[in-house]
């Protein structure tokens, strides 16, 4: 098991996309944002079940700054509940890893 984790959370635009993924790292919480586009997601929202086209966000950081990572999405999304969930990295190559840490603070 590494350090490195990666973050996801979706956008409902790709501006929204863009602002969340260079605060995240402006703020040096991410070393890198891939915006995936035109995703279409369904999903159930108060009782009804919608259908809406996303930009998904794979964010690059550290176990450490989670915390801080879903703190900032939620500071910056629209969303009233966005997602924000932590996938665990099992292995990379050392120096991708290192360049990960490098880069988040």
């Amino acid at each position: 098991m590494t350090n490195a984790r990666i973050v996801l959370t979706t956008a409902g635009s790709q501006e929204e996309a863009r602002k969340i993924a260079h605060a995240l790292v402006e703020r040096r919480l991410a070393a890198c944002v891939n915006i995936v586009p035109h995703l279409e997601s369904i999903y159930r929202w108060q009782g009804k079940i919608e259908t809406a086209e996303e930009w998904l966000l794979l964010i690059k950081t550290q176990a450490d700054l989670f915390d801080r990572v879903r703190n900032a999405v939620k500071e910056l999304h629209s969303y009233d509940l966005p997602e924000c969930v932590m996938l665990e990295v099992a292995a990379g190559s050392n120096e991708y890893l290192g360049w990960i840490a490098e880069n988040v603070s």
